[in-house]
């Protein structure tokens, strides 16, 4: 990818735009309030400064660059861009700062700034907003919305629970790869959701952890049907099917999962899993995951969890719910949402059941219903410098959208009654700011491995 073409078709035009005597200018990264969420937590800077940042312009790329955008209707600074590659060795004369990756902050905090760090280069901090913005809210929103899930299962779990911090890990599985629009999009939303969770399906998000994360295994899953390999069977030989499923990969400590649904999931979990292979189940001294995959997915599930409770039967935990034979747990994978985890744990709940026997499988809702305007992101500028090293505050305050007003002044992050708090950086003091140096002028400054994230991510829920 030439990075030179990574931006927007205005943006090439915007060298000509400032002030003769500008010097320097930062902007910020930010998710406005007023979003699905309150909060962000912050996510997947590093892959892009890994997998981007570090590649360097040559002569080619402004050779091809200049070509296009000239054709396509745009003035190139061919001047500009041909400075990075003789001065700088065709890396970017910039210095971003950014919190530290799972930190969890309120909505309206900067989480990136940016600025050139030559003065040649005023133009070039905003002409990587594209980029830079796609780089951030996209994992940023995942893992958020990832976050708010685990908000969700974990009070269930707290009420419902005896051991709710053993259990919480798995309860909510990406199951998004194939409705992403891209390997790249599934990589990095399916390791967003892995700072808050252990269960994937998403194999990609297991390649990008181990190449910018330093995660040999992010991620785990178990053996689970489809519906080809169920309807291959045809539906005379259902029974068949279920019980190759128990022969292969049934076993003293294993988990296997099977689709249940193809012709009548009621049927499947009554007469099948309930009668004629029961014992089978039973005796495998592993754990069957019933998938029911259809129908309304606030109501169904939650049957399923009282047939098998029925056919199983179930113990009382110290908490006072009820919790299946170990035998058999329940998979909900269709048609979920944070919203429709909410009402089906409530609703086994008021029925006295644990959320510890069910887990959800989420797709489409946690890697690709998600956009920009989901945390309401942006990239603003926010200061100015002259050629007398001054900085001089600038920002935006629409009278027509007052939401949408960005901050004045180069910024820094500070902890306030234990939350992150945006202050300008001229008042700063002798706080200590939480927006560090992260890459500049070439150099990734700072290297977090998906472990320390992950615990970062934990010590501010």
């Amino acid at each position: 990818m030439n990075l030179i073409l990574n931006s927007d078709s205005y943006k090439y035009s915007h060298f000509a735009q400032y002030p003769p005597e500008t010097a320097a200018i930062s902007a910020y990264i930010e998710a406005r309030p007023g979003g699905a969420h309150d909060h962000v937590l912050f996510f997947g800077l590093q892959m892009f400064l890994k997998e981007y940042l570090s590649r360097r312009i040559t002569m080619a790329d402004v050779d091809e660059a200049e070509d296009m955008i000239t054709a396509h209707g745009l003035p190139f600074h061919r001047e500009g861009f041909e400075k990075i590659v003789t001065r700088h060795g065709g890396l970017l004369p910039l210095l971003i700062e950014a919190l530290p990756e799972g930190m969890i902050a309120p909505t309206g905090t900067p989480l990136v700034q940016v600025r050139n760090t030559d003065p040649d280069f005023f133009w070039l901090p905003t002409f990587m907003e594209t980029a830079l913005l796609r780089a951030v809210w996209y994992p940023s929103t995942v893992a958020t919305v990832s976050h708010g899930a685990r908000t969700i299962i974990s009070a269930s779990l707290d009420r419902t629970c005896d051991s709710p911090a053993e259990v919480l890990p798995f309860r909510l599985h990406d199951f998004g790869a194939r409705g992403t629009t891209s390997l790249e999009q599934a990589g990095i939303g399916g390791v967003a959701h892995l700072v808050n969770f252990l269960g994937t399906d998403t194999v990609s998000a297991l390649v990008t952890a181990r190449r910018y994360y330093h995660e040999q295994m992010a991620g785990f899953s178990i053996p689970a049907a489809e519906h080809s390999t169920m309807t291959s069977w045809g539906e005379d030989r259902e029974t068949e099917a279920y019980r190759n499923m128990l022969k292969q990969f049934a076993g003293p400590g294993k988990l296997v999962a099977v689709v249940s649904d193809s012709y009548d999931l009621y049927r499947a979990v009554k007469n099948i899993w309930g009668e004629e292979l029961k014992a089978e189940v039973e005796a495998s001294g592993g754990t069957l995951v019933v998938r029911p995959d259809s129908g309304d997915a606030s109501r169904v599930p939650v049957d399923t969890v009282e047939m098998l409770g029925e056919i199983f039967g179930s113990s009382l935990n110290a908490k006072g719910y009820k919790v299946l034979n170990p035998a058999v747990r329940v998979i909900q994978g269709d048609g979920v949402t944070p919203e429709t985890i909410r009402i089906i744990l409530g609703r086994l709940e008021d029925r006295g059941w644990s959320a510890e026997n069910i887990a959800f499988g989420m797709g489409a809702g946690l890697l690709q219903k998600v956009n920009r305007d989901t945390l309401r992101f942006a990239m603003k500028a926010n200061a100015r410098q002259d050629d007398e090293g001054v900085w001089h505050g600038i920002n935006k305050n629409p009278k027509t959208d007052p939401g949408k007003a960005s901050k004045r002044y180069r910024q820094a992050v500070v902890r306030e009654n234990g939350r992150p708090h945006a202050v300008a950086l001229k008042d700063l003091g002798e706080r200590e700011n939480l927006m560090q140096p992260v890459w500049q002028d070439g150099e990734l400054l700072v290297d977090w491995t998906l472990a320390e994230i992950r615990e970062r991510a934990a010590a501010e829920r």
